[in-house]
C-alpha cells in the first residue's frame, strides 16, 4: 500500500481494504520494496490527526536520505519544496504565501474563477458524451493556478503536462524529467519578471527574495513549483470524485441541482468521502512513537492514509454513505496541522462555483457508462479519475 494498488478493483475502491485492514489494527507495519524496510500505515482517523500534528514525525526529506544511494535524479527545487522541510523553515516559507490564499484574498479570484468556468462549459457539445476531467477539471484548475502565478497563456498546457507526470507512479525517470524541466521553466519565467515585473502572485515572491532577502534563490522556484502543482493537481481530482460520488447517490444530486445554494455545506462531505489525496505526503519518525496502540521505531516512514481516515466508522457513522447533512467539517482530505494545505480555500471555492455551474446549466448530466469501466489514474499519492466520460 506504499503506491496506489495496482489491483483495479481496489483502484476503484481502497476503502473495503482500508476498512478490513482498520478492523485488525489502525495502524500496521508494512514490507517496503527490497532492503528490508518497514513502513506503516495509518487507517484510523484519530491515529491519523495524531500522527499528523506530531512534531516527532518530520517531513525533512533531505535529512531521512541523507547518506542514503538512490538513481533518483529530481531537482533539488522539486525535492525540497515547503512540503518537504520542518519548523521554523517551514513556517518562514509558509508565512510568506498564507495570506495569498485566505478566504478573503481568494473571494477576489472568485469573478475570474466563474467567467472562466463560464467559458469552458459554453465549448461543451450539446450530443454525445464529453470528458468531465478533460473539459472542466483539468483546464479549470490550471488557469486559475496560473493566473495567480502569472504563468503566460500560451505556457499553460506545456505547464500541466509536467505537472501530470510528477504523479506518474511506478515510472521515476519521467517524474525526475518533469522535474527538472518544470523548475527550469520557473527558473526562466522568474528571470522574466525580474526583467518586467508584474502584479502576481510570482512576482510578489520575486520581490521578497531580491528585496527582503528572505528567500534564497532555491526556495523561490521550489514555492512557484509547489504552488502551480498543488494548486490544480488536487482540485482537478475533487472535482472529478465530487460528481462521481454525485453520479453514484442520485438523491444526493438532485438535492443538490434543484438547490444549489446548499452545494457550499456539503463540500465537506463531498472531499470526505473520496479525498483527491489518497495518502499524506512523506514523513518519518525522528524517534520512537506509539500511534494507536502500536510502537513505531524511529527512523521509519510512517503513511498516513487520508480517505482511510476520513472513512473511519469512529468518526464518521456509515462513512460509506454521502450524506450532504453531515457535519464533515473535521475531515482530513486538507491534512491537519501545521501542514494542513494552505490551499484548501481556493480549492473550496472553484469546487462549489464549478459544481454550481455544471448542475445549473446542465441538470439531466449523467453518467456515459457504468462505474466499473471508469478508468483510474494511476499516481503517487493523489485519487482521481483518468477520464469521467459524461452525457448531457
Amino acid at each position: 500500500m506504499t503506491e496506489p494498488a495496482q489491483d483495479p478493483r481496489v483502484l476503484r475502491d481502497p476503502y473495503a481494504t482500508y476498512a478490513a485492514m482498520r478492523s485488525v489494527c489502525p495502524v500496521q507495519s508494512l514490507p517496503a520494496g527490497g532492503g528490508g524496510r518497514t513502513d506503516y500505515l495509518v487507517t484510523g482517523y484519530a491515529e491519523a490527526r495524531a500522527a499528523l500534528n506530531d512534531p516527532r514525525l518530520s517531513k525533512d526529506t533531505s535529512v531521512f536520505f541523507a547518506g542514503k544511494e538512490s538513481r533518483r535524479r529530481l531537482h533539488p527545487a522539486v525535492a525540497r519544496t515547503m512540503l518537504a522541510t520542518d519548523p521554523p523553515r517551514h513556517t518562514r516559507l509558509r508565512q510568506l504565501v498564507t495570506r495569498e490564499f485566505t478566504t478573503g484574498a481568494v473571494k477576489q479570484l472568485r469573478p475570474f474563477i466563474a467567467r472562466t468556468t463560464d467559458e469552458l462549459l459554453d465549448q461543451w457539445p450539446a450530443d454525445g458524451p464529453l470528458d468531465f476531467v478533460a473539459r472542466l477539471a483539468v483546464p479549470l484548475p490550471v488557469m486559475v493556478i496560473c493566473q495567480l502565478l502569472g504563468v503566460p497563456r500560451a505556457d499553460r498546457p506545456t505547464v500541466q503536462g509536467w505537472s501530470a507526470e510528477l504523479f506518474a507512479a511506478g515510472e521515476p525517470d519521467v517524474i525526475d524529467a518533469a522535474s527538472h524541466a518544470l523548475a527550469g521553466y520557473l527558473e526562466d519565467l522568474i528571470a522574466a519578471k525580474r526583467m518586467n515585473p508584474g502584479d502576481s502572485l510570482l512576482d510578489r515572491l520575486v520581490a521578497a527574495r531580491d528585496g527582503e532577502d528572505r528567500l534564497s534563490e532555491e526556495e523561490l522556484v521550489s514555492l512557484a513549483v509547489l504552488l502551480l502543482v498543488a494548486g490544480h493537481e488536487t482540485t482537478t481530482n475533487a472535482l472529478g470524485n465530487a460528481l462521481l460520488a454525485l453520479f453514484q447517490h442520485p438523491d444526493v444530486l438532485r438535492r443538490l441541482r434543484d438547490a444549489p445554494h446548499e452545494i457550499p455545506a456539503a463540500l465537506d462531505e463531498l472531499l470526505r468521502f473520496d479525498s483527491a489525496v489518497g495518502v499524506a505526503t512523506f514523513r518519518f519518525t525522528t524517534q520512537a512513537v506509539v500511534l494507536g496502540g502500536t510502537e513505531v521505531p524511529a527512523g521509519v516512514p510512517v503513511l498516513v492514509a487520508l480517505g482511510a481516515a476520513n472513512r473511519d466508522p469512529a468518526r464518521f457513522p456509515e462513512p460509506d454513505r454521502l450524506d450532504p447533512g453531515r457535519d464533515a467539517a473535521a475531515h482530513l482530505a486538507f491534512g491537519h496541522g501545521v501542514h494542513r494545505c494552505v490551499g484548501a480555500p481556493l480549492a473550496m471555492a472553484e469546487m462549489e462555483i464549478a459544481l454550481r455551474a455544471v448542475l445549473t446549466r446542465f441538470p439531466r448530466i449523467r453518467l456515459a457508462l457504468p462505474p466499473d469501466r471508469l478508468e483510474w489514474r494511476r499516481t503517487r499519492l493523489v485519487r482521481g479519475l483518468a477520464s469521467l466520460p459524461v452525457l448531457v
